[in-house]
């Protein structure tokens, strides 16, 4: 069965983001991610989850400097440490949360990386994501790593599905997995039903967004009915996240959820 949360970074911000748990509620979804929650207290946030009966599906670790542009710490060079730290703030709001998963940006690659730089961000992301896979594991919580597309994201570290794959052995860690998000695999590389077939062994959690927009999951190129079906009889039991950016409203772009619990 098709569990879908609702993404708070980018559904529901006519309303003030705490505000968004009880709107996503009221909405008919059961589950809630975001980009971060570090601005906020994690008791505050529990209290949000509580009042409104979600579960806290993913967040990202601390990605650096986002404001600067920076997104993620996994794969840089010398910062080794501040990427350790966000592990350990990552893990203080995941237990807090009860949140089973979180997702660590790769981060940026320079401009015309040299194949020494591209090997060295490899090596560092490799044992970063060794050292965070131990400490979740600690906590009985899985690490996710996320091909992103670079057309949105140019220059992230990691692009590709194979490439998640290859990252994934390299690393040989139990808790790590892929969050295989459909828009970002349509932009990079398509062929969704295979590269999903594919990854599927790996797969912690799935994200959904109409192509090219990143607008309602019903809007654009992607067939998501064929796609969620063919999901749920692979016997996904993970949620499906809902990473999109409205074309209106959000309450009024729900139709496309109706048979999956939501409403307008």
């Amino acid at each position: 069965m098709i569990r879908l949360a609702a993404n708070l970074s980018m559904l529901f911000t006519e309303h003030a983001f705490i505000e968004r748990f009880s709107a996503a509620a009221a909405a008919g979804f059961r589950g809630v991610e975001y980009l971060f929650p570090y601005e906020f207290e994690a008791n505050e946030l529990r209290a949000a989850l509580d009042k409104n009966k979600l579960t806290q599906v993913l967040f990202n670790l601390p990605p650096g400097d986002w404001e600067a542009g920076e997104r993620g710490l996994a794969s840089l060079p010398g910062r080794e440490q501040e990427f350790r730290d966000s592990v350990t703030q990552g893990i203080y709001y995941s237990e807090a949360l009860n949140c089973s998963q979180v997702h660590a940006m790769a981060g940026l690659m320079p401009v015309n990386a040299t194949d020494e730089v591209r090997k060295a961000h490899l090596m560092t992301y490799v044992e970063n994501l060794r050292y965070a896979a131990k400490e979740l594991a600690k906590v009985g919580k899985t690490l996710l790593i996320e091909p992103i597309n670079g057309r949105d994201m140019p220059g992230f570290f990691l692009q590709h599905q194979a490439q998640a794959t290859d990252i994934l052995a390299r690393v040989g860690a139990d808790n790590l997995r892929v969050q295989f998000d459909i828009y970002h695999c349509q932009v990079t590389e398509g062929d969704l039903i295979r590269n999903l077939e594919a990854q599927f062994p790996h797969i912690g959690h799935i994200q959904v967004a109409g192509v090219p927009e990143r607008h309602e999951p019903d809007s654009g190129e992607v067939n998501y009915p064929s796609i969620l079906s063919h999901l749920d009889s692979l016997g996904y039991q993970g949620w499906v996240g809902c990473e999109y950016r409205p074309a209106g409203s959000t309450r009024a772009g729900l139709r496309w959820g109706e048979e999956y619990g939501l409403t307008t």
